[in-house]
């Protein structure tokens, strides 16, 4: 077991389907990290243009929603620190974890070159007997896995990308969030306040006077046993091992 207090990269990216995505699962990290001067890079795949079960809403809605969760994550993003945004503008609901998607990270991966990179679990379906994870997470998580391995680092993968100036990058580190089996937690006990407020920024998703509650409880339960308040936790893959350079 790892629990992470100190380590703070140079630069990381954030890789999630939906606005607010980034906000529920790793925002008190990012909020540590981006204070203590690391360069975050969030970017959001989907639009998420089909949140909303309004009866008066129809197809006509999804461009305004679109615009409007798309402030929402700048303004969330504002609070964590993060210093660049990036938007894909995919369709909600509908993703795959197409070659063609992995292709667009592994080119955001290349030209931004984050030393680690946060994404969810792609093997998760289930969390307890209340929620089925929602196949955009699955298909996001999955694209950034592979983007980040082996696409981003290996040269003859997407020719073209090098062609147009794009060299390797290899990732240090995959945070993936998610998982059962987590073996880092990382201390957010200074920054759920700061977590808490970005994932307000997100009004036409959530219960704007309940969230402060979800967050305490779900840090606290991630922090037991662990010597610190709230957590977020994480399994991590080590994929250069400094160690051994």
């Amino acid at each position: 077991m790892t629990n992470e207090k100190e380590y703070i990269p140079k630069s990381a990216m954030s890789i999630h389907a939906h606005p607010d995505d980034q906000e529920f699962s790793i925002g008190g990290t990012l909020a540590k990290w981006a204070k203590a001067g690391c360069e975050i890079i969030s970017v959001t795949i989907t639009s998420g243009d089909s949140g909303s079960n309004d009866s008066t809403k129809d197809g006509k809605y999804k461009p305004e929603l679109a615009k409007l969760r798309e402030v929402e994550q700048q303004n969330a993003n504002d609070v964590l620190g993060v210093k660049h945004t990036v938007f894909m503008r995919y369709l909600d609901g509908e993703l795959q974890p197409t070659l063609a998607l992995r292709k667009e990270l592994t080119k955001l991966i290349r030209q931004y070159k984050p030393e680690v990179v946060l994404a969810g679990n792609p093997e998760a379906w289930f969390y307890g007997n209340e929620y089925v994870n929602h196949p955009d997470h699955r298909a996001a998580a999955q694209a950034a896995t592979e983007a980040v391995f082996p696409s981003a680092g290996t040269r003859l993968i997407f020719t073209d990308l090098l062609d147009a100036g794009y060299e390797p990058h290899n990732v240090k580190k995959l945070y993936v969030h998610g998982t059962d089996k987590p073996d880092t937690w990382i201390d957010i006990t200074e920054t759920i306040d700061t977590k808490i407020e970005a994932l307000k920024k997100h009004a036409s998703q959530i219960p704007v006077d309940e969230v402060e509650k979800w967050m305490k409880d779900w840090a606290k339960e991630d922090a037991k046993d662990k010597g610190f308040e709230y957590a977020e936790s994480y399994r991590v893959m080590v994929l250069v091992n400094e160690e051994e350079k």
